[in-house]
């Protein structure tokens, strides 16, 4: 971006940025092509699942936070390639925190989840 895009443009041109990122990381990560496909059938079963706006919100957002963990820790995955190819501990530790990252927002998805349905069919 051009020094110097304030407001709407600046708008315009960070939502471009984002939609490519989007782009990247759908064509280039399975990860992300699973976690998403997963999110496209759970995000609309909160509608039926979610009895109050906080139950709803709370599947619909552990759905997101899984997949903007994914995007940061592919962010990070990517900086740590372009760095070079050459095994380094700061890179393996660098790439494992992302990838643990990742396991903490599925487990928090899965409670999230699992709690619910338990509630809603078996409380």
């Amino acid at each position: 971006m051009k020094p110097g895009h304030t407001g709407f443009r600046h708008l315009v041109h960070s939502t471009r940025y984002s939609f490519k990122g989007l782009k990247a990381a759908y064509r280039y990560e399975s990860a992300f092509r699973q976690e998403l496909g997963l999110c496209l059938v759970l995000i609309p079963l909160a509608w039926w699942i979610g009895e109050a706006p906080v139950e709803w919100i709370l599947l619909v957002g552990s759905c997101l936070l899984v997949l903007i963990v994914e995007l940061l820790n592919t962010a990070v995955e990517s900086v740590v390639d372009r760095i070079g190819p050459e095994r380094h501990k700061l890179s393996g530790r660098a790439k494992d925190i992302g990838s643990a990252a990742v396991m903490l927002a599925l487990v928090f998805a899965g409670l999230t989840w699992g709690l619910l349905l338990w509630d809603k069919f078996l409380g």
